[in-house]
């Protein structure tokens, strides 16, 4: 993974001293909450509904052991225990002390980490697949260009101060699991017919009130025109992005308002113009990057664990894990795992102090000292040899981190909500928690099989609402807490938008209409393997529209 150098260092220590500084001032009463506020979000500190939270970046979701156990620390020292992942890959602690946060950032320079760009009208942090540089379907690791993108972005003089925040997705694989269609920039590395490496550049897709699947501008786009390319993109947003209205502010509405043809002809000719004052990507400097990105030095193994069948033959619970929380990697002899942080009954996101302790030990002994974040708010061990899934099984049990349900209904995407967040309009968390309780049983899950389940507090979008299977809004009305329900949905590269299927439900109503939604699927399937998906586009939304409303 990606080291420090000199420069970075020096960058975020400087960074850190400048903000002591200012909090210094607002604590003395120097600054007022307003004159703060900029200085705060540049440095990734907001003010919730109770208390200050802090929001740690994780560049492409990628972490060492030492990484984990300092996030640990400051859980355990400047929180309340824990923390909660986040759909962008990143980390917040939400009961930090404004008179803390100096310490923290100090402490998280020591392990190469800052919360710089976690907020803001900037570049936010860069997202990629979780399986990078591990899965079988990857055309190539896509974190080294997600580096080079964030090196290229940070404090851009001029992508400091953008309309909107603009945020940007980077896949290696065609099987798309990081979401590049609602991104304002998506990229998918490719190879072309002459086995070039290059991207497919989608533009224009996002979450939020107006939620827009992005347009792709080029199929094609030669490594070496990435920055040059996404610079073109930028200026245009820059130059024409409203700053008018805030809700219409974003690229997906510029891309919308001026038309798919248009603004592609705007940015290629953007492109054309920079000209020799575009910024080429030397071949060297990509060497130099994915160098930070080679593989770690695997053994050769056969494809098949004798240790691990004889295992799962002798423990239900494990072969149980194993079918939904493994993906296959490109090694022979090894395996991704999924580590759930969706129990049921807890909050989905959260690890306490010690389970992140956990995990860093269980990755420095057993998956190359890697750990990832999902955006799906679970974290990754990427390389574990099959011969040492049981000890890392029994040491995941161990800390309360082996739930089997890794793209099961109970693996739930839940913003903070209204419990945290002064944005939102209701509760996300008691609904994802009690839906995770009617669902418990195992047995239940495997039978209903794939199913994406997320739920927004609020129209902003931060539990994907938008692009789940079913989807969950949390809306106000008339100071009573309702949910409006989504289908269709999905993220991956068959990239849908979820239809609204009628009126809202109370909080008492909205469990019992997920369970109909789910009974009436098992119903119309026309097979086991049937997915959810893949039933709704089938049938449309009638006959979930028919039984959720049938006694209204």
């Amino acid at each position: 993974m990606y080291r420090y150098d000199e420069f970075d260092q020096a960058f975020v220590q400087e960074r850190v001293a400048e903000f002591s500084d200012q909090v210094a001032r607002r604590l003395s009463g120097e600054l007022t909450e307003d004159q703060f506020k900029p200085l705060r979000l540049m440095n990734g500190v907001y003010l919730q509904l109770h208390a200050y939270m802090l929001r740690i970046a994780i560049p492409y979701g990628t972490l060492s052991s030492r990484q984990m156990r300092r996030l640990a620390h400051i859980g355990r020292t400047y929180d309340r225990d824990y923390g909660h992942f986040t759909t962008r890959q990143n980390l917040q602690f939400n009961w930090i002390k404004l008179s803390d946060v100096p310490a923290i950032l100090n402490e998280l320079a020591e392990v190469e980490m800052h919360a710089i760009q976690t907020s803001g009208n900037c570049i936010r942090n860069v997202t990629a697949d979780h399986f990078a540089g591990a899965a079988a379907d990857e055309v190539a690791d896509p974190r080294p260009y997600a580096e080079i993108l964030r090196q290229w972005s940070s404090l851009h003089p001029e992508f400091a101060y953008l309309p909107r925040k603009f945020k940007l997705a980077v896949t290696g694989s065609p099987n798309d699991r990081a979401a590049i269609q609602v991104h304002d920039i998506g990229l998918e590395v490719k190879r072309n017919a002459a086995g070039e490496l290059g991207f497919s550049v989608w533009v224009g897709g996002g979450q939020g009130r107006t939620p827009m699947i992005a347009k792709k501008v080029r199929d094609f786009l030669p490594e070496a025109d990435l920055l040059a390319y996404c610079e073109a993109i930028l200026r245009v947003y820059n130059l024409d992005g409203r700053r008018d209205n805030k809700y219409k502010a974003r690229i997906k509405i510029l891309v919308h308002e001026t038309g798919e043809e248009e603004i592609k002809r705007q940015i290629e000719a953007e492109f054309a113009a920079l000209g020799k004052a575009s910024l080429t990507l030397p071949e060297a400097e990509v060497a130099r990057i994915a160098a930070y990105f080679a593989p770690p030095t695997l053994e050769r193994l056969p494809a098949r664990s004798d240790v691990l069948e004889r295992a799962k033959a002798a423990d239900p619970e494990l072969a149980r894990f194993l079918s939904r929380n493994l993906h296959a990697h490109k090694t022979p002899g090894y395996s991704i795992v999924t580590v759930s942080l969706k129990p049921v009954g807890l909050p989905p996101g959260d690890a306490i102090s010690c389970q992140m302790d956990a995990i860093a030990d269980i990755a420095e002994r057993y998956s190359a000292d890697e750990i990832r974040v999902s955006h799906e708010q679970n974290l990754v061990l990427p390389h574990v040899r099959l011969d040492d899934i049981p000890a890392v099984y029994a040491a995941l049990k161990h800390a309360g981190l082996a739930t089997p349900n890794a793209g099961f209904i109970t693996d739930i995407i839940a913003c903070p909500g209204l419990d945290y967040c002064a944005l939102a309009n209701a509760r996300s968390i008691p609904v994802a928690q009690r839906i995770s309780e009617r669902f418990a049983s195992i047995e239940r899950q495997t039978d209903i099989g794939d199913l994406k389940l997320k739920i927004s507090g609020c129209i902003n979008a931060c539990g994907h609402h938008h692009v789940g299977h079913i989807g969950i809004l949390g809306v106000d009305r008339k100071g009573e807490e309702f949910y409006q329900i989504t289908l269709g949905g999905s993220g991956d590269e068959s990239c849908s938008i979820g239809e609204i299927v009628g009126r809202g439900f109370s909080s008492d109503e909205v469990v019992d209409a997920v369970e109909t939604i789910v009974d009436t699927y098992l119903k119309i399937r026309t097979a086991p393997e049937e997915s959810f998906l893949t039933a709704y586009r089938r049938v449309g939304e009638a006959p979930f529209r028919d039984a959720l409303y049938a006694e209204a």
